[in-house]
């Protein structure tokens, strides 16, 4: 595994925030886009968790995210961070 020094993760900004919305993408079978509220403002990001949650189950769920990560267009949306998991075997979101 590959060390980064701690300047770099201090550049993170690791935030938690609510699922207000969560929906299967069309024609995607793994991707979800979610609406998180943060509080202060709203973002749209688009994960591949499709295969291992039911939107509807995600929905006022607090969840962590990257967000100052550079915004993406996936499937033709705007994802504007990523949301923060654990991938062993199967994908376990991080919870604040």
């Amino acid at each position: 595994m590959k060390k980064i020094p701690l300047k770099e993760f201090q550049k993170l900004d690791l935030r938690a925030g609510t699922v207000i919305v969560a929906e299967k993408i069309k024609d995607s079978p793994k991707l979800l886009r979610l609406e998180v509220d943060l509080g202060e403002e709203k973002r749209q990001i688009i994960a591949g968790i499709g295969k291992q949650y039911q939107p509807e189950k995600l929905i006022g769920q607090q969840i962590v995210i990257l967000a100052n990560l550079e915004t993406k267009v996936i499937f033709g949306l705007e994802s504007q961070g990523m949301l923060v998991a654990v991938d062993d075997e199967t994908i376990a979101l991080l919870r604040p």
